[in-house]
């Protein structure tokens, strides 16, 4: 890219969830706060809200869930939280890829802040900047969040990408992802799809989530050359008492092993990099609930940051600007 090709002044940010700063209760209590408080995610009226999560949830899940990312965080200067470091490492192979602009990582929640980056972008004159949340489905609770924060930086050129569940080079990588790991590890009687949960009441009202899920996962098994009988879909991660998304992953497990499937493939194509969700609450919680059951649970990674995933990110990039031209 040259000085003259718009592109070069443009900043992109690829915009993740977020986590804590460290596997400790106190880190983890201050990501949840400002994660729980926001109206996107939990919707209940703040005046009752608030002194519940601060008096109760927090004090009783914040030492629970940092055991849980001590169980996941990566050693070294480049590791961390695992959804942090394949992030920063994913920006760094978009950038490699586009270096006529500025690629960098930031979280709707926690550091880096996606609004204090904004807010740096437009005291410094960027002309235009590329949000690229790094969620393949969109959801008020997760992409809308992210253009909440946007909205909080008025002033600066800024053009959200609404989502890419169905981008043909994202459904091939994540399918060539599965090939490559069912041919070095075997292939298992059973695939499941296991999205990130979210409350009925929200699909009800017209969040496209739950569709979108469905679509991916069947262009997925569709490039995989999969039969209808042997992948499965289902949703993981809940939150309170409430109907959320049927069937949950941790039912559909158990439903599988029941009719006697011992080898299970099980594929998060909802989350863009790994984190606790997929490696301590899969890899770890749910494999030993299929051993529990006598059977073997293997989990195939994200495209984290992967070659193959830099090229969907930056072709992605690469589109959405010639677009916004």
């Amino acid at each position: 890219m040259t000085s003259s090709d718009p592109a070069s002044d443009t900043t992109v940010f690829l915009v993740n969830l977020g986590t804590p700063d460290a596997p400790t209760a106190p880190a983890v209590a201050r990501f949840l706060r400002e994660f729980l408080l926001d109206p996107r995610v939990v919707a209940i009226p703040r005046l009752l809200w608030q002194p519940l999560l601060q008096r109760v949830i927090l004090p009783r899940r914040s030492p629970v869930v940092a055991e849980k990312y001590a169980q996941v965080w990566l050693p070294g200067e480049d590791g961390g939280s695992p959804l942090t470091a394949y992030t920063r490492r994913l920006a760094r192979g978009v950038q490699a890829r586009l270096p006529g602009m500025k690629v960098v990582e930031a979280m709707r929640y926690g550091n880096p802040s996606l609004v204090t980056a904004l807010q740096a972008e437009r005291a410094a004159g960027t002309p235009r900047v590329l949000v690229l949340p790094m969620y393949p489905q969109y959801s008020t609770t997760t992409t809308l969040s992210v253009e909440d924060a946007v909205a909080q930086v008025p002033d600066l050129a800024v053009r959200t990408v609404r989502d890419y569940h169905l981008d043909p080079q994202w459904v091939a990588a994540v399918a060539e992802s599965a090939r490559a790991h069912r041919a070095a590890n075997g292939v298992g009687e059973h695939l499941v799809f296991s999205f990130h949960g979210l409350p009925q009441r929200l699909v009800d009202r017209g969040d496209p989530y739950a569709r979108q899920c469905e679509a991916g996962a069947r262009a997925i098994a569709h490039a995989l050359g999969l039969a209808d009988d042997a992948w499965t879909l289902s949703y993981q991660s809940r939150f309170g008492k409430e109907k959320w998304l049927e069937p949950a992953t941790d039912k559909a497990l158990k439903a599988l092993t029941d009719r006697g499937v011992r080898t299970i493939d099980v594929i998060a194509p909802g989350f863009s990099v790994d984190c606790l969700e997929t490696l301590e609450e899969v890899a770890i919680g749910l494999a030993e609930q299929v051993a529990h059951a006598g059977g073997t649970l293997r989990y195939i990674p994200c495209l984290n940051d992967s070659p193959a995933h830099a090229d969907v990110i930056a072709a992605l990039v690469r589109r959405e600007l010639a677009a916004w031209t």
